[in-house]
């Protein structure tokens, strides 16, 4: 399921340039010096894609503790529902609840944390701004963490999440190049193909935990069968009598 990671990631990075854009657009790149330039920009996304490993470690370890109890196909189904329920039900309904009012708080800190390293130029600025900025809530990010979780394990999730970040590269190192390169109507199109690629991922997962039998889609789940005719060789138990005088 590393390929819906990577296509979480392609198309992520199209809401991305609108979200995480002007962060983007503000790093403080050198712009005289090429190769500088470069190893600036490889910071940035190295610390995105440690947060998003980070992030993609802890869900994997939850999704792990269910997978304890039996649950890795109800869990695979569930994630899959979610996904269509994020899309399907109207954003009205969603924002009579602030999910992130728990939060808020550290979020906030966050952004003032952000804001003082975009006025640094030290090695170290872009690395922790890549990093803090992996932190910052996206709608594409939770839905990567929904599939960090379905790995049902801790490297699979991190994994996930790292892949997920590697698909964000390519359109995010554009905008620090070219800055706002895509216009309105391009990013409105974008915005509206997005939901449709959420909802056959959210699909494929309901199929994967279904256990169709389908090779790398929806394999069957792995059970061990005991025969119970089973026979003992007479080289593997022995009885030994002692007499005791």
């Amino acid at each position: 399921m590393l390929a819906t990671a990577l296509i979480f990631g392609l198309l992520g990075s199209f809401h991305c340039v609108g979200m995480c854009g002007p962060i983007a657009f503000l790093l403080p790149v050198n712009r005289t010096n090429n190769v500088k330039k470069v190893g600036q920009i490889f910071l940035y996304h190295f610390g995105r894609i440690l947060a998003y490993s980070i992030i993609g470690l802890i869900f994997g370890l939850l999704g792990k503790s269910l997978n304890l109890f039996g649950f890795q196909q109800q869990l695979s189904i569930l994630i899959g529902v979610l996904m269509l329920a994020v899309i399907f039900i109207p954003q009205k309904t969603f924002n009579k609840y602030n999910f992130s009012k728990p939060v808020y708080r550290v979020i906030s800190k966050v952004k003032s944390a952000l804001g003082k390293e975009l006025k640094k130029k030290t090695p170290d600025t872009f690395l922790t701004i890549g990093f803090l900025n992996g932190f910052l809530p996206c709608g594409l990010v939770y839905m990567a963490v929904f599939g960090a979780i379905a790995s049902g394990n801790a490297l699979q999730g991190s994994l996930y999440m790292a892949v997920f970040g590697l698909g964000t590269i390519p359109l995010m190192t554009s905008a620090i190049y070219l800055g706002n390169f895509l216009n309105a109507q391009v990013r409105q199109k974008i915005r509206k193909a997005i939901p449709v690629f959420v909802v056959i991922i959210g699909c494929l997962f309901i199929v994967r935990g279904l256990g169709l039998g389908i090779p790398y889609i929806s394999p069957k789940p792995i059970t061990e069968t005991v025969d119970s005719n089973y026979n003992c060789d007479s080289t593997t138990i022995e009885s030994k009598t002692f007499n005791i005088h």
